[in-house]
C-alpha cells in the first residue's frame, strides 16, 4: 500500500472528488482526518472509509476553510489524534457560472475565498505543523483544468484556480529544502454533483440542454469519456506517496487529454 503507516488530513471530502480521494487514501493504508463544510457528509464518508480497511483510524469534523482559526484548530487536532501528520490534501472548492458583464462581487468573492484563500489557510497551517515536526511532508491541492486554460462563463473560477497553481508552485520553492513537497492536480470534466449543476447553468446561458452541454464536453476529450472522481483520486495518492518523491511544484493534468500542457 502506497500510504501505509502514514497519517493524512483532507478538506472538502464530503462528496465527489474529495470523497473518492478519502476512500483511496484509506485503501492505500493511510489513517485519515476527514473534513467538509457539511459535517454530516464528512461523518458519512468517515464511516464508509473505516469499512474499507481493517484497523483504519478515521475521524471526521466540520470545517469552513475560509476561517483561518478553525483551519489551524482542525489541523492541530488531527495531528494530536495521530501523533503527527505526513499528508495533506486540500480539496475544498466551489464553482458558479456567469458572463463577466453579469458577474457579481458576491460570486467573485465566494470563489476566491474558498478556492484560493482556503488553500492558503490550509497550506499555511499544514506547513507550520510540518516544520515543527521536522520530518517533511506531502501536500496536494486541487486546482482545475480551468487553472491552465481559461474557460468562458468561468472567469472568476478560472482566476481562483490559476491562483492555486501559482501558489502551489511558490510554496513548493519555499519548502523544498525542508523536505516538504507541494503539488496540485488539475481535473477536467469530472462526473460529480458539481458537474450536474454546471451543465444546467451552462445550458441556460448558452440556450442548450444539459445533455447537449455534456456531449460537447465528451467530444472535447481525446479519451472519449467523462472523468470519474476515482481517476483523480489515484493520481492524488501517487503524488502524496514516496513514488512521487522527486516531484514538487507540479500542476498535474488529469483531463483525459483535454489539455496537454
Amino acid at each position: 500500500m502506497l500510504l501505509a503507516g502514514l497519517h493524512g488530513f483532507i478538506t472538502g471530502a464530503g462528496t465527489g472528488i474529495g470523497r473518492a480521494i478519502a476512500h483511496e487514501m484509506v485503501r492505500e493504508g493511510a489513517d485519515l482526518y476527514i473534513t467538509d463544510l457539511d459535517g454530516p457528509s464528512a461523518q458519512q464518508v468517515a464511516e464508509e472509509t473505516s469499512a474499507l480497511r481493517s484497523g483504519a483510524h478515521v475521524y471526521a469534523a466540520q470545517l469552513d476553510v475560509r476561517n483561518a482559526t478553525d483551519v489551524m484548530a482542525r489541523v492541530e487536532e488531527a495531528a494530536q489524534r495521530f501523533g503527527g501528520l505526513e499528508l495533506a490534501m486540500n480539496n475544498a472548492g466551489v464553482s458558479s457560472m456567469a458572463r463577466v458583464v453579469d458577474l457579481t462581487e458576491v460570486d467573485w468573492d465566494f470563489n476566491m475565498d474558498v478556492n484560493a484563500k482556503g488553500i492558503f489557510f490550509c497550506c499555511q497551517a499544514e506547513v507550520r505543523l510540518f516544520l515543527r515536526q521536522g520530518r517533511g511532508g506531502s501536500i496536494v491541492n486541487t486546482a482545475s483544468m480551468a487553472g491552465k486554460k481559461a474557460a468562458p462563463l468561468l472567469a472568476h473560477y478560472s482566476a481562483s484556480k490559476y491562483a492555486v497553481v501559482g501558489f502551489t508552485q511558490a510554496l513548493a520553492l519555499e519548502t523544498a529544502a525542508d523536505g516538504i513537497r507541494v503539488n496540485c492536480v488539475c481535473p477536467g470534466y469530472v462526473r460529480t454533483s458539481m458537474q450536474e449543476r454546471e451543465v444546467v447553468w451552462e445550458g441556460a446561458l448558452r440556450d442548450m440542454t444539459p445533455e447537449e452541454v455534456r456531449q460537447e464536453y465528451i467530444r472535447s476529450i481525446p479519451l472519449g469519456r467523462l472523468e470519474e472522481p476515482e481517476d483523480v483520486a489515484r493520481v492524488v495518492v501517487f503524488l502524496l506517496s514516496d513514488r512521487a518523491a522527486y516531484m514538487t511544484g507540479q500542476a498535474v493534468n488529469v483531463t483525459g487529454g483535454s489539455i496537454m500542457f
